[in-house]
């Protein structure tokens, strides 16, 4: 029997609240998975605590950091450097320590872009949606070359705000139906779990074969939007792809290492749906 190791490098999630994270269960199992001496807690903190946090997060052992909800844009202005994917998306999801400055990178568009770099014909996109997930999904179009995208909200005045941002166009949420798209990309909360689970921000009636159907919910893993899709026989990509490829992107910026993928997913979906 193998003896445990005893944890040299400490890293954590700060976000407010914290109570349904997964993030410990993953980077614990992927540190145990590879043999890594390091663990990895939920610190759980208010917006009016996160200054004096990362004060103290620059004076205690903390190696690295995982940022969710409200820090992601609030954590920039307190940071020494922010990587150029970050910067695109005006957003941070990850806290790294680089040649003792600290800097913030965005593994969500990382993670947006992982199941798109092997598929041809996505010319036009249609992005559902005009909140933090769509800044992460528009910086990774940005990094893909697409350049052919509209943006549509039930706010129109926010989805032509975030569009001018990325220089695409935008569209009333009455309108979305008449896009033509390649790829659609749910970044709404409609279809999540235990608060729009039974809607979708699309009617059945939109899809065609060939179209591609992404949904960023990742709870329940198979939402109405991508029944729909595939019924029309389209081709659907569900949010537990995205949030298994950032969680892998967060680990490989701290330690350098991969984790495997498909097991990374089988951790993921059991501690989820079981």
């Amino acid at each position: 029997m193998s003896t445990p190791l005893i944890p040299e490098k400490l890293y954590g999630i700060i976000g407010h609240p914290l109570a349904q994270t997964l993030s410990p269960a993953l980077h614990n199992w992927g540190f145990a998975r590879l043999g890594v001496a390091a663990a990895y807690a939920a610190f759980p903190t208010p917006p009016e605590k996160l200054a004096a946090f990362i004060q103290a997060v620059r004076t205690l052992p903390i190696a690295g950091l995982s940022v969710t909800i409200p820090h992601k844009e609030t954590v920039m202005p307190l940071l020494d450097a922010v990587a150029p994917s970050a910067q695109r998306a005006n957003a941070v999801n990850t806290l790294v320590w680089e040649d003792g400055l600290l800097v913030g990178h965005n593994t969500d568009v990382t993670g947006f872009v992982a199941p798109l770099v092997e598929r041809e014909g996505l010319k036009s996109v249609l992005v559902l949606g005009a909140g933090g997930a769509a800044k992460a999904v528009l910086a990774g179009l940005s990094e893909l070359g697409i350049t052919d995208i509209v943006v549509t909200n039930r706010d129109l005045e926010r989805a032509r705000k975030l569009a001018a941002q990325f220089g695409v166009s935008a569209v009333g949420w009455e309108e979305r139906t008449g896009a033509c798209a390649d790829l659609v990309v749910n970044a709404t909360p409609m279809g999540m779990k235990g608060k729009a689970e039974e809607d979708s921000p699309l009617p059945p009636g939109f899809w065609k074969p060939g179209q591609t159907a992404y949904d960023l919910v990742y709870n329940p893993r198979e939402t109405l939007f991508l029944r729909q899709a595939a019924k029309a026989r389209a081709r659907v990509i569900d949010g537990l792809t995205m949030f298994a490829a950032q969680g892998a992107a967060q680990f490989k910026l701290w330690t350098g290492l991969d984790l495997p993928m498909e097991e990374v997913r089988d951790l993921l979906a059991r501690a989820l749906y079981a």
